[in-house]
């Protein structure tokens, strides 16, 4: 009898686990993995930039304008630079900004979300009413303001930038920190005497993450926007140093002649900013976070 038992609750225990494996993928699940190739792909373009580079990006040829060939896969530009380098280190320096401008947004936003969120009353107030300031303009004009009266330079683009997504970053992480301290766990660590700091590390940081994420990856793809943005402006980073929004502005008055000066950081700026957002729509739907932002 226990022989058949045993062996009914083995069948069971192998059709369910087949059933789990055919389980159909969720959408939020493909739009994750997507992401997350698409997000691979950029990092080792951007890490072996210098070695796939198949030309110094500063370096000139004889032609100027010329259309792809084996030797230049997508041309060169007007002054005979190989598109294809400028491209590729271009998107490194651009993708770099990106991620340590956005960084600093995500450290200085958790700490006043944390502070603000956490502690509140006249702290609340305080940091609340300073951020209506900064957000009472819009970000990209802020954000020409800011770096035009620094100066264009890489160390300001990554001030500017910090420094308008900054206070979305704040609001992000205060929302849930305002409910997640009432919780009944957080609740009783403070009745058996744990420290503030350790309540805020231990119980209520951890449960604030989820939406945190989702925030990080569509502040990314709203980044790589407005720095492209600003370059093609002429606020970004100084030439010879190729970038993208640079490589636009160089390219415009020369389209017709040379499309794909053009088409490709025209390209390559689409495809890193639908990165970030079907990141953040994967992320949205397999940790369960509402709107964010």
């Amino acid at each position: 009898m226990s022989d058949t038992v045993h062996m009914q609750a083995k069948e069971a225990l192998r059709r369910g686990s087949s059933s789990y494996r055919r389980l159909p993928l969720t959408s939020g699940q493909i739009l994750l993995g997507l992401g997350l190739f698409m997000l691979a792909l950029m990092i080792v373009v951007t890490v072996l930039a210098p070695v796939i580079a198949p030309f110094d990006p500063s370096m000139t040829s004889a032609s100027s304008l010329a259309a792809p060939s084996s030797q230049h896969w997508l041309g060169t530009d007007s002054i005979g630079r190989d598109v294809l380098s400028r491209l590729i280190v271009g998107g490194r320096t651009t993708l770099l900004i990106t991620g340590v401008a956005v960084f600093l947004a995500l450290a200085a936003g958790l700490v006043l979300g944390l502070l603000s969120g956490y502690v509140g009353g006249i702290v609340d107030d305080v940091i609340m009413r300073l951020l209506d300031v900064i957000f009472a303009f819009p970000v990209f004009l802020l954000a020409i303001a800011v770096v035009a009266g620094l100066g264009p330079s890489v160390p300001n683009l990554i001030l500017t930038i910090a420094i308008v997504y900054t206070p979305a970053m704040a609001r992000v992480v205060r929302g849930p920190v305002l409910s997640v301290k009432q919780w009944d766990h957080v609740e009783a660590a403070r009745s058996v005497g744990v420290s503030e700091l350790r309540i805020v590390t231990r119980h209520v940081l951890p449960m604030v993450v989820s939406p945190i994420v989702v925030a990080t990856s569509l502040t990314l793809a709203q980044t790589i926007f407005t720095i492209t943005a600003l370059s093609f402006l002429g606020l970004g980073p100084p030439p010879p140093d190729p970038n993208w929004g640079g490589m636009l502005a160089e390219a415009r008055q020369f389209m017709e002649l040379a499309p794909l000066t053009v088409i490709a950081p025209a390209g390559a700026i689409v495809f890193a900013t639908l990165t970030f957002i079907v990141l953040a729509n994967g992320l949205r739907e397999v940790l369960d976070v509402g709107s964010v932002g």
